[in-house]
């Protein structure tokens, strides 16, 4: 499954990128005038290979939980079984994620790809998600544990290859029923207690930036965790010294089965032309192994908002993705995309409805 959907993914579509320069600068506003905007319209024309690309509607979060052994060496003061109880408040509807998700009306579908402790639900009574047309219809949850929890990274290897591969396959699949069910937008989100641990490694290794540029305060961990937490980094790329040519490998070695599985949602969302909206620093650490995966990746994301973690601005800058909001969120979840959701609708529902000056009968300049 992981060939056939690297195979798939290809560049975006250059003559409707031109398409939608041209239509840009035939609409009733100055050239230029919306700014970041007008180029994520025509990034969303080539993903779709249309002029104007489909509305990203209606929109759909994945949220996938894991747990890591790192959380063994302090990196934080959280004890793992918060994990599992959000996944509960998740399916509850009492999460931030499900507030913002009601306002956009979008869907959310928690996946346990890696949780280390028993979920206080039955996955077979929570089946909500994306409905007929792409409705949202509440919260639903995909039981699809690879392990119950990563090994510690800083004393073996986090996940065997198997492992990484089975959750990256996880994603893909994911992807793929969301956009079947009629999902014209993919959302990121994560849950797992120590997750911005695995983080900082992975964007230390695929950018080759020190650890302590790249490893935040997480939960908002006091100094002496934080320099714990650094140090814990530095010595799982020490012992392994990963290839960044080699992602699944990376990923085996420091990554968490929630950063396989958003690896593999942000592939298969590229192999489908569907756009994918990042939301912070743990979507960014897989965003950079889906583009060592496949390069041509990066065309079907869209960067929602800059955590305050520093791996993420490190992370996208690499990418060359310029965030869409700036709010100094570090909640997760998938919230920071959530709110910068409107601003892509907006960016494309201007090349649908804003009228020409030819057709209004407006002078130019």
């Amino acid at each position: 499954m992981l060939e056939t959907t690297i195979a798939a993914i290809g560049p975006l579509d250059e003559p409707a990128m031109a398409a939608a320069r041209d239509l840009q600068g035939r609409l009733t506003k100055p050239a230029g005038s919306l700014g970041a905007l007008e180029e994520l319209s025509v990034r969303l024309a080539g993903l779709a290979g249309a002029c104007p690309p489909p509305l990203p509607e209606p929109a759909a979060v994945a949220i996938f939980a894991g747990d890591h052994g790192v959380h063994a060496q302090g990196v934080t003061p959280w004890p793992q079984e918060v994990t599992a109880q959000m996944i509960a408040n998740f399916l509850a509807g009492g999460a931030v994620v499900n507030a913002f998700a009601r306002q956009a009306g979008a869907s959310v579908t928690v996946v346990d790809v890696g949780v280390a402790t028993p979920l206080p639900v039955d996955p077979d009574a929570v089946a909500g998600g994306v409905g007929v047309a792409g409705r949202a219809v509440g919260p639903r949850l995909v039981a699809a544990n690879v392990r119950r929890g990563t090994r510690d990274m800083s004393v073996t290897a986090a996940l065997t290859r198997d492992e990484a591969r089975v959750a990256v396959e996880t994603g893909i699949r994911i992807a793929g029923e969301l956009v079947d069910a009629g999902a014209g937008i993919l959302l990121t989100g994560d849950m797992g207690i120590g997750n911005t641990t695995p983080s900082a490694a992975l964007v230390a290794a695929l950018t080759g930036t020190d650890p302590a540029e790249v490893t935040g305060r997480g939960t908002g961990v006091d100094d002496e965790t934080y320099h714990r937490k650094v140090g814990v980094v530095r010595t799982a790329l020490g012992r392994h010294r990963p290839d960044p040519a080699d992602p699944l490998g990376l990923l085996a070695a420091v990554g968490g089965l929630e950063h396989a599985a958003l690896a593999g949602l942000i592939l298969g969302a590229a192999a489908r032309r569907v756009p994918v909206l990042l939301d912070g620093v743990i979507a960014a650490s897989a965003a950079l192994v889906a583009a060592a995966l496949a390069p041509d990746a990066v065309g079907a994301m869209v960067a929602g908002h800059r955590s305050a973690e520093p791996g993420a601005t490190v992370a996208l800058r690499h990418l060359g993705l310029d965030p869409l909001i700036d709010l100094g969120l570090r909640l997760g979840e998938g919230t920071g995309a959530l709110l910068a959701l409107p601003v892509v609708t907006g960016a494309v529902r201007v090349l649908h409805e804003v009228a020409t000056f030819d057709s209004a009968g407006v002078s130019e300049k």
